[in-house]
């Protein structure tokens, strides 16, 4: 979990349009996704890639999301769109995500009622950035709108703890409020359909991330750095 100090950040993804990215910039986002799973709706050819890599603003992070996909797949994104990190939602182990020499997340299927081992899941992911707790099922696809119980989120977890599943501006405040995680990532709950952005979503979506970072500050007694810090 993050301290008072941090504040939340925030990653959209799953993009097909140029213009949903260079807004979502605008607005201020930390990190960008572009998908690459072979079964997703809003997969990617190299091209169309290329094209919202390049949309970008400098300072936002690219991330390429990847399910199982073969080594050499990966490694062409990697030489052709030089994202800064990778993640990957598939069965892939930790030598094969740190195999391509860019800082990866490993997401976490939360749709698995199995109690979760926070030892573990370091044990197993030794090299991970973090880890993103996703609210689909061990082999299912994230971007199903559907959340998780997030009273199943670990409390002694030392890396970065993302979220994603289900969030939508009506609840990512709640999430933040109440369990605090580094990141909050969402596709779907920013979207008209599949791959295309909602902007009047993304703007409240934003704000919803902003507003309960301002009530953490203000319950906590800590003022965030000089031009973040709440009015």
């Amino acid at each position: 979990m993050k301290s008072a100090s941090v504040r939340t950040r925030i990653k959209f993804c799953g993009f097909t349009r140029a213009g949903d990215v260079r807004l979502a910039c605008e607005l201020g986002v930390d990190a960008i996704g572009l998908v690459f799973a072979e079964s997703s709706p809003r997969r990617l050819q190299v091209e169309e890639a290329r094209a919202l890599r390049h949309a970008i603003a400098p300072l936002v992070s690219s991330v390429a999301l990847f399910k199982d996909n073969p080594p050499e797949r990966v490694r062409e994104i990697v030489r052709l769109l030089r994202p800064n990190a990778l993640q990957f939602h598939g069965n892939e182990e930790d030598a094969f995500c740190r195999s391509f020499g860019i800082p990866y997340i490993k997401a976490i299927a939360m749709g698995d009622p199995a109690a979760l081992d926070v030892r573990t899941l370091h044990g197993r992911y030794p090299h991970a950035a973090a880890l993103m707790f996703d609210s689909h099922v061990t082999g299912g696809e994230g971007g199903s709108g559907k959340p998780f119980d997030w009273q199943r989120l670990p409390v002694d977890n030392t890396k970065p703890l993302m979220v994603a599943g289900g969030l939508t501006s009506d609840n990512v405040a709640g999430l933040i409020t109440t369990r605090a995680p580094w990141a909050v990532d969402v596709a779907s709950g920013i979207e008209s359909e599949p791959g295309v952005k909602d902007g009047d979503k993304m703007r409240a979506f934003v704000a919803e991330v902003h507003r309960a970072d301002c009530q953490n500050e203000h319950e906590s007694g800590y003022r965030l750095p000089s031009g973040d810090h709440c009015g």
